[in-house]
This record gives C-alpha cells, structure tokens and sequence, in this order.
C-alpha cells in the first residue's frame, strides 16, 4: 500500500505530522480520526514512516541520543503497566510517545502506533526497528500474541533485561580497574623508553665500557621506539584493522569467541555470565508457551557468543531428533555436572522452565562471587608484571652506574 504524509491537530490543538500507510487518502483520514486526530492535510508520499523519522540533519544525527537498552526496558515496563490497568494500545503508545524523554525512541514509538492504525500486529511494526528490537524480543511479542498474555510476557521481558544489563554492568566495574592498571603500565613503558632512557644512553656512551646485556637490549628497543614510532603505530593499527576484520567474519568470530573462554580468570565469567544469560532467556521463552526447539533458536540469537550459540544450535539440532535435553546438553559440553543433574530432575518432573530460573540464578551468583574477587585474583599478576619491569628497568639502567661506582671506589 502507498505512504501518505499527513498533517492534523489533536484534541489540544496541538499539531501532528507524520506518515501513515494506507490504500488512498480517505483510508488515512480515516485512521487519524479514530485516534483523535483531525487531519489538516494529507499527500502521497514516497517514504515510509521509518524513513520519513529519519529526516534530520546532520549535527541532529550525530548528536542525538541513541536508543538504549534503558529505553526498550522502561518501555516494556511501561506497556505491562497500561495493558493491565486495561487501557488501549492504541491510547497507550500515543501516551508513551508523548512523554517519551529520548526523541529518538518516541520517533520510534509513533511509528509503531502508526504502523498499528495501518492494521500491522504489534510484533510486526517492531520488526521495522531491527537495531531497537531484538529476535528475542520480538519471538517474545510474537508469541505473547498468538496466546493473548502480552501483558505477561512485557513484565517477563522488563525482568529478562533488567537482569542482563545489571549483568553487563556489573562485567564492566569489574575490569575497569584491572583496565586503568594495565593502560597506566603501558604509558609508563612509552615514557621510559622515549623519555628516561635515552638520557641514560648520553651518560652511558660517556663511560666508554662494555655495557650488560639487560642495558644494551633496553636501549636497542628505545632507540628503536625513538627512530621507528611512526612504523610502530602504522603496525599497530593495521593488526588492530586485521583482527577486527578477521574477527567479523564468522570463522574469526567463532575462534574468537571460543578463544575468550579459556582467558585467565576473565574467561569463565564470560562462559558463567552468558550461560545465566541462557538459561534465563530459556526459561522465560517456556514459561511463555514457545515451543523447545523454537526456543533455542530463538535463544541462540541473543547469547552474544559465536562459539556457546552454536552449541545450543546443536542442542536444537539434537532435540529436533528425538533426543532428550538432557542427552543434548552433555553432549554440548557447556554445562557443569550439577546443572546437569538439575536438567535431568526439571526434564524428568516436567518442570524444566523453573529449573532454568534456578540454573541462572545458580550462574548468576557464581558470576556475582567471581566478580566480587575479580581484584584478589588479578593483583597478584599485576604485582607480578610490575615487579619484573621495575626489575628490567633495575638491572638495565642501575647496574652499569653500580658498575662505575665500584670501579671508582677501587681506584
């Protein structure tokens, strides 16, 4: 059907612009007065509401505030809160997007109210917005439609997201210590060799002696750094240019991913965080009425990790079958004993939804615990790597001046 831009006013006199999909103008005008709006001027138009949303300038564009996860969560809690008290979507949305604080978000929601006043179903007018909705957000909609709990599924869905962005979060704090730690000892290391070194090298080469190995390697590298940084930096780009291409591929995606969970300490709460980010999505999708071999496609989509997503493609795979969950989840490999043995007592008493909400709360305070220790387990080698380039710098630059002092005193 064609796209007609539209101008009104509503029940305030104020005035209303936007684009509207329907079979001629009359339809349209139509549409607008069954939601108040009493419509002032009505053209065709080739843009669709989306895109017609999108014609800003450019320092608005690159200014704007981008849709977040905080949006779509306060929006989902917000929808549960009004469909439960019984008031129309319809009536609703248009309440959202009026008090909507981030334009970019309220741009979205009136295009999602327009796209309803064209007849879409709710799931369908999320789907035009692919980078504010997710699969799994959108087969949680779909299905709260097809089963008339939608209301139900919006209040699992602000949970589901509430629970992985404090998840995120808490990922975050965590390692930005460790982060600042390691950025701090990398500066350190340019300024001596750029700074410190170098004025060393001018005392040095006064002495006219053999100098230790330790000192010779540490001003081969400065001199290097000195002479070469411009190389170094091309160098250093390009890698970075390389694995992110190489990382976008799937094949880079998948070794990477799988790389990340055998990192140091890191990587099991990696692999923890998103197996409770599994077993979470999992359990709301089967309380939810979706099927088991849906749900883990669906599920596959939102755990953010190449090499764990094919595993649960394979648990589907398995379970497409005739196999158990529980045969499929030994053979992933990515389960513990214990929630294996939690799997076999929710899939043999017909409670596999309720068990996964433990399994993740099991991972989830695994995770927590992790997090809280995160600095203990890491102090130790950032002590490690300090103390040895406080040492490299110690033998390096101080031996041979320990050197010509104890030469000097035996003169």
């Amino acid at each position: 059907m064609p796209f007609f831009a539209y101008k009104g006013r509503n029940a305030r006199g104020e005035l209303m612009e936007g684009v509207l999909e329907g079979a001629d103008s009359g339809a349209v005008a139509d549409q607008l007065f069954g939601t108040g709006v009493t419509p002032i001027q009505i053209t065709l138009t080739n843009k669709s509401a989306a895109a017609a949303g999108n014609g800003l300038g450019l320092w608005e564009r690159l200014t704007e505030k981008k849709v977040g996860s905080i949006d779509v969560q306060l929006f989902s809690r917000q929808l549960y809160t009004l469909l439960k008290s019984g008031v129309p979507i319809m009536r609703g949305l248009a309440g959202l997007q009026e008090s909507a604080t981030n334009k970019a978000f309220g741009r979205v929601v009136k295009d999602l109210r327009e796209s309803l006043d064209s007849g879409r179903e709710l799931s369908a007018a999320m789907r035009r917005h692919p980078d504010v909705f997710n699969n799994f957000y959108l087969s949680m909609v779909k299905v709260g439609e097809m089963t008339g709990r939608l209301e139900e599924v919006f209040l699992r869905l602000f949970d589901h997201l509430e629970f992985d962005r404090d998840m995120r979060n808490r990922v975050k704090s965590a390692v930005r210590y460790p982060t600042f730690v390691v950025i701090a000892m990398v500066i350190a290391m340019v300024v001596v060799n750029v700074f410190v070194i170098p004025q060393f090298a001018k005392v040095f080469a006064t002495m006219h002696a053999e100098l230790p190995l330790m000192t010779r390697i540490l001003m081969a590298s400065s001199r290097f750094m000195v002479d070469y940084w411009l190389l170094l930096a091309v160098m250093l780009a390009g890698v970075a240019a390389g694995v992110r291409a190489w990382v976008a591929t799937p094949a880079g995606r998948y070794a990477w991913d799988k790389r990340k969970l055998q990192i140091p300490i890191a990587g099991k709460i990696i692999m923890k965080g998103t197996m409770a980010r599994f077993a979470r999505s999992f359990a709301l999708s089967s309380k939810s009425g979706v099927p088991i071999v849906h749900a883990l496609t669906v599920v596959a989509q939102t755990v953010d990790n190449a090499y764990l997503s094919a595993r649960i493609e394979q648990m589907r795979d398995g379970v497409e079958r005739g196999e158990t969950i529980l045969r499929t989840s030994v053979t992933a490999g990515v389960f513990t004993p214990m929630v294996l043995q939690m799997i076999a007592v929710g899939e043999e008493s017909g409670s596999l939804d309720d068990l996964m909400d433990e399994i993740a709360q099991l991972y989830e305070r695994e995770v927590d615990y992790e997090l809280k220790t995160l600095s203990v387990q890491i102090e130790p080698i950032l002590i490690t790597f300090l103390g040895i380039m406080v040492l490299v710098l110690a033998l390096g630059i101080f031996l041979p001046i320990w050197d010509l002092g104890s030469a000097a005193m035996k003169r």
